[in-house]
Formats: C-alpha cells, structure tokens, sequence
C-alpha cells in the first residue's frame, strides 16, 4: 500500500462545476461526481488505494504500475490543463490531464503523448462511488467499459484494451514518440442513456481556448502577475458555473493538524469566503462573477434574511447536516472524517459586512445595483441593527461559547458604513442620520470595549487578554487609518503574540490537549489569510519592505503549480487543510495589488479594492486609499 502524499503534491483540474485532485504520481486521488458537493467516487485522498484512485504512469520494470513521481509537471500557460512529464530509461512520456467546460456530461480526459523513444504505461481506476463505501458492477457494454452502482454510471472510454481485474479497470500499452492514447471518464445517471463517446483533442482545444479567453480578461498588469493570474484561475476553478456559487474549497476533511480532528467540509459557499473572493475578482476585472453571485445571493437568502445563514449549498440550499463517514480512515489517519457543516447554523455576525462590502464593490465597479438587491440590503441592514450587540461564534466559527468578537463588531460597522455610502451615492434609499448614528455607535462601543489600553492593542473579544490575527483587517477596511497609534500597536502585538520567527500568523492561540475559546482541543498550523493580512497591514503602515519580504515568503509557500492550501506547519514545512484555499488565493491577489499601487503610488489603477478613504492618516497613505476606491473599470 503506497504511502499518501503530502497535501501539496496534488494539482487542480476542473470544470467549474466540481474538479479533481490529480497527484505527481499520476493517480487522481479525489473526484466527486457530478458536483462539487456530490459523494466522491475517487476517495483515496481520505483513506487508501481500495477507497478510489486512478492512477496512469508508466510501468516499472515488473509491468506494475508506480514508477514514481513525474520529472516535471506545469499547467499548460494560463489553464487549467495539467502537464506530467515522466523520463524513464526507455524513454520519456508527457500526460494532459483536464475536464472540459461541462456542456452535457461531467468527464476527466487524460491523454497521453509519447515523447521520445517508447514507454510501457499502466492504467488502473478503481472507482469506489459513496466516498469510498461502494464496489461498483464494472462490464462491458457495446465495447465500452461502465462502472455502475446506485445512481451512479462511470464510463471509461480509450483505444486500448480494457479489463476487469480487482474491483478496476486495467489497461496495459505502450506509447512511442509522437504517438498518443486518451482515456476519457464520463458520468451520468446510471439510469440513463450512456453519454457520446468524446473527442478528447477537440476537447482540448476547447479547454485551453477557454482559459486563455478568460485570463485575457485580467485588468491586473503589476508585478507578481503570473501568481495572482494562478490564484485567479484557481478561484475560477472553485466557481459552481450554473448557479455563481463559490466553495470555499474543493475538498472534505483535510486535516488543520496531521492526526488531529480539526477536519471540516469546506465544499459550500461561505457568504464571508464567497465576498472576499469576488471582492478579488472585481479588483481585476471580473464583473460576470459579481453579477452571478449577485443572483445566487438573492436566490439563496430569499425572503428570509432575517434567518440569515453563513453558508449555503452551491445551489442555495440550507440543509448542510454535518455527518462522519466512519468507514473512511482520514488523511494520514486524522478522523473524523466529516462530510456536510453544521457551522451553518451558527450566528457570525461579520457576514453582514462581508456581504454588504461586496455589493458595495459590486456597485463601484459598475454592477447594478438592482431593486431586489436594493430591497435584501435594507433587509439585512435593519436586521443587523437589532442584533450587532450579540455575542456570536465570530469568523473562526468556534464551537465553543459565544463571544462578543471584536472582529464581527468592526464588520458590523462595516456593513453600515457602506450602506451610508451607498445610500449618499443615490443608490439605496435609507434614512441616513439613522445610520450614521448606529454607525458612531458601533465605532465607539468597539474602541472602549475591544481595545487593551495598557498593551495598545485590540484584542479578539471583549474583556479578553487573547489577541486574534483578524484584527489586522482594522486599517485595511477603514475603521481606522493606517498611522492611528492603536493600529499600529495591535499590528505589533500580532507579529509579537502571533507570529513565527519567519513572520507567517497564527489566526489565534490555540491550547493543544485542552479546549480554548474555540471549543476545540489540539493545535494547527499558521492560517496563510493571515500572513497576508499582515503583509497588508505592513504595507499600510509604511512598512513596505518589511511587507514585500513576507510576500514573498509567502509565494515560497505555493507548491510547483501554484496552489495554497489553508494553512501551514512551519515546522514539517508542509501544506495544511482543504486544498485549495479560496481564502490564501484571495489574499495572495489582494496583498500583491496592494503592494503595486502601494509602491507606484501615481500608478493608474484598474478595480476597486476594499480599503476605502481613513478618515484621517498620512498624506501619502490617504492618497493611495482614495486611489483605491476611486479608479475603477
């Protein structure tokens, strides 16, 4: 049984409606079919060979499949196609693996290209619907090899033999240069008439154009430009096309701690992640996500704003139980495995501000600003006013007792503090003295209750001596201006308190065997969001070397291809938690905007960026701000 690789020796392929985690020794180790949030029919991510895999690499010497890990891999420029290179002593062999933009069934095609010479190659899929749990009835039908069980039809089509063996369908050939073999996976109901047999080079065609149609839309022309187009496909990948959902990743249970139980669902749409996301896309250039988002917002929420939840279905939908597949051992045996959320019945007050922040952009960008929009906004602007002044479960979405977190408080002023804007904008009809006044309420009641005079700094809940990394989005969303003494000290207080001796942040100080203020018992690795908080918040507060250094430090973090997980273990220097983050993608193109109008100060500017004007700082920084929220497409 092979040993599982680390989180990031896997690559991202998809169709923007779910997607697949392929591994540098060509075996696809995570696929759910036909959504995002459907069970997976390759789970070997999450337990081994026997819970679904599908591995194509050349054969070793004995005929078996494994020879290793690729000698190169890259995306095909900027795509989502996945090139493997492997140069074995008989000769060398190239795999393109990629999902076509869906236009009827779901389907994975790998083909596979001789390069030099001729290479024995070895294919096994051993699909394992029910995330793992169920050995599918694999037969021939018409030449053409299914693997069905329950609901569920695989088809596998190729120009090779194909046979049963195990539990998978086996194929064994040989490749030489210039010669090439495609595998296509397709799915569909196993109830219903099997899918068209493919044309696995026009798909490709069609998927490259794709991409390179897309990213030629980016506006963002600064330096670091190749990592952020990365992380802009990376989250485009992460977009549910038929509705405008967004996951805030595409996997389940990845554990925050190797061993530990921190293992979570993250294939839902977060409103928080889902903002910030599009609040990075909006920067540069896309406003077709906006608009779609736009909709699935009001969809979701419906006419029930005043039951508000932090999360929904990719569709919009509100049962996300939280369950354990028990059958299933965990990445690297970190249990339990968990599938569904049930945060998404907690009370996290900030959404308000990340949801009205976005449809502020939104509306700065040139997105309408339409009546049913208009109408949801009020809604949750006067639902948020009778209840900014409950403790809630906060950003982190503790499981332990509720808090009055002073980072939902700042976003609670943030939520009104746009609508103001809005509404002085002639775009919101609202009663403006109302809301400047709940506005200077909420804005003093956190800097008498938050803030810990004695170690200058605002610390994570009221009357708490515990500091939280999300505290540095204080100056970035213009509750406060980047040169104010209390800012300053809390971003010191964070690098002191919260910091590795490499810079990068820990979200909050968590107690190992004994539960904190989240509930929860064990440790996890440093939260990379808040590394590149705290390279916005160097920046801001002119200290933009130091900021450019820890950037890069960052960008050091990515694996080969350029994708980030959650989060990071300094210490085994390895990736951490679902994978990949929508949340480190979305800090990494902000940071580098940040810094690229930070350093070119004059520079014109494309987007809108979420730091909108202090109300008094530095002539340069106040200048830097306006250009921030005042030049846009």
């Amino acid at each position: 049984m092979k040993r599982l690789p680390r989180i990031e020796q896997y690559g991202l392929i998809g169709d923007m409606q779910t997607s697949a985690h392929v591994c540098d020794d060509g075996t696809i180790d995570w696929l759910c079919l036909p959504r995002f949030d459907s069970p997976a029919v390759f789970a070997g991510l999450l337990g081994t060979q026997k819970h679904g895999t599908w591995q194509i690499a050349p054969a070793s010497p004995t005929g078996r499949s494994g020879s290793g890990a690729v000698a190169e891999r890259r995306y095909c420029g900027d795509s989502l196609v996945l090139e493997s290179v492997w140069r074995t002593p008989t000769g060398s062999v190239r795999v393109l693996d990629f999902m076509p933009p869906r236009d009827g069934a779901p389907q994975v095609i790998r083909i596979v290209e001789g390069l030099a010479d001729e290479v024995p190659m070895f294919s096994a899929m051993r699909p394992r619907p029910g995330y793992g749990s169920v050995s599918p009835w694999i037969h021939e039908v018409g030449g053409r090899m299914v693997a069905e069980a329950g609901a569920d039809a695989l088809w596998l089509d190729t120009c090779v033999q194909q046979v049963e063996k195990d539990g998978a369908i086996v194929s064994a050939f040989a490749v030489a240069a210039g010669q090439s073999v495609a595998f296509v996976l397709s799915w569909c109901p196993s109830h219903a008439a099997a899918p068209e047999i493919p044309d696995p080079e026009a798909a490709l065609t069609e998927t490259l154009t794709f991409w390179l149609d897309w990213t030629q839309e980016c506006t963002y022309d600064g330096p670091y430009r190749e990592p952020v187009v990365r992380s802009l496909i990376a989250l485009k990948a992460m977009t549910y096309g038929p509705s405008g959902g967004i996951v805030a990743a595409p996997t389940t249970s990845l554990p925050e701690e190797i061993g530990g139980g921190r293992n979570w669902d993250y294939r839902f749409t977060w409103l928080r992640d889902a903002s910030t996301t599009l609040a990075a896309l909006l920067g540069t250039g896309y406003r077709q996500e906006a608009q779609a988002w736009q909709r699935w917002l009001l969809r979701a929420v419906a006419g029930d704003p005043e039951n508000l939840q932090i999360m929904y279905g990719i569709t919009g939908e509100r049962d996300l139980r939280e369950r354990e597949l028990t059958w299933l051992p965990g990445y690297e045996e970190s249990t339990p495995v968990r599938v569904g959320n049930g945060a998404a019945d907690q009370l996290q007050l900030d959404v308000y501000g990340e949801v009205i922040e976005t449809l502020y952009l939104a509306h700065q960008s040139g997105v309408a600003h339409c009546a049913d929009t208009a109408v949801l906004h009020q809604r949750l602007i006067e639902h948020l006013a009778q209840r900014w002044q409950e403790p809630d479960e906060g950003i982190w979405e503790i499981r332990g007792a509720r808090q009055h977190f002073v980072h939902s408080k700042v976003m609670a002023w943030v939520a009104v503090d746009r609508t103001i804007r809005l509404a002085e904008a002639g775009a919101l009809d609202m009663d403006l003295d109302t809301l400047v006044e709940l506005r200077e309420t909420i804005h003093r009641e956190v800097c008498t209750k938050g803030f810990d005079p004695v170690r200058n700094t605002f610390t994570q809940s009221y009357g708490s001596q515990e500091l939280d990394a999300a505290a540095l989005l204080i100056p970035r969303v213009g509750f406060l201006p980047p040169d104010d003494p209390r800012v300053i000290g809390t971003v010191d207080a964070v690098r002191r308190e919260l910091s590795t001796p490499d810079g990068l942040v820990r979200r909050y100080p968590t107690i190992g065997d004994h539960t904190g203020v989240d509930g929860l018992a064990g440790d996890e690795g440093t939260f990379i969001l808040c590394s590149f908080w705290l390279v916005d918040a160097l920046a801001l507060t002119d200290r933009l070397d130091e900021a450019h250094a820890l950037f890069e430090r960052l960008l050091a973090l990515r694996n080969d291809l350029g994708l980030l997980a959650e989060e990071y273990d300094p210490v085994q220097q390895r990736q951490l938690g679902n994978f990949p983050q929508a949340f480190s993608h979305m800090g990494l193109i902000q940071s580098a905007r940040l810094l690229h109008l930070l350093s070119t100060q004059s520079s014109p500017h494309r987007g809108a960026v979420a730091v909108p004007v202090p109300r008094s700082t530095s002539r340069r920084t106040r200048q830097i701000c306006k250009d921030l929220t005042s030049q846009h497409a």
